[in-house]
């Protein structure tokens, strides 16, 4: 009985998939000496930064704690794409942004803290391997539109393109809501809550 092989998608596996969207030549190897590969690969990378940016279950997390340094300092990393602090909507007690590499207080007008520690609810982003594959393949498809559209003058595949990664978007969205278990009442977690069940009346 043959041996069923599944590849993972991979950023070499992307960029060739863009690639031959476009009519272009698979590689073996990454090398960012040749322009056009620079330019596939960045269009990868930002469709992914983007994508991500959005904040999805998978990179969002809530009531991470974060602890001043001995000068009084958060620094915040280039992997946190967005933060605020939890619940601020309810209690505004700060006006969080990152700067310089660090959470800076907009209301108090400065970046020392003299807190234990604050909760931040964060958005992170993480490498292309790391992701779902349905992310992998939406961020694809989206990063082979936007090189058909920079590098290749027909219409017809753009549309096709556009088209291809409006499908790969729905099925990341289907894929979002089985994951995060989203509800119009904002439940949160370690919670329970049963919802109303029709068939539970049509059993009478």
């Amino acid at each position: 009985m043959a041996t069923t092989t599944i590849d993972i998608d991979t950023e070499l596996s992307a960029v060739n998939n863009i690639l031959g969207a476009i009519g272009q030549s698979p590689l073996t190897t990454l090398n960012f000496d040749n322009p056009e590969v620079s330019f596939i690969y960045n269009l990868l990378r930002d469709a992914n930064v983007d994508t991500q940016a959005e904040g999805w279950h998978f990179n969002t997390e809530k009531h991470v704690k974060y602890t001043p340094d001995t000068n009084g300092k958060i620094a915040i990393g280039n992997d946190i794409l967005s933060m605020d602090v939890h619940d601020n909507h309810i209690r505004r007690e700060y006006n969080l942004v990152r700067r310089n590499g660090f959470l800076y207080d907009k209301q108090d007008h400065t970046d020392v803290f003299t807190v234990d520690s604050i909760d931040l609810d964060v958005v992170r982003l993480y490498n292309f391997e790391d992701l779902p594959t349905v992310f992998r393949r939406f961020i694809t498809y989206r990063a082979s539109a936007a090189a058909a559209t920079q590098l290749v003058a027909n219409p017809n595949l753009v549309r096709l393109l556009t088209n291809q990664a409006g499908l790969a978007r729905a099925a990341l969205q289907e894929y979002e809501c089985n994951q995060g278990d989203h509800n119009m009442f904002g439940f949160p977690d370690d919670t329970a809550y049963q919802t109303y069940q029709p068939w539970r009346n049509l059993r009478r």
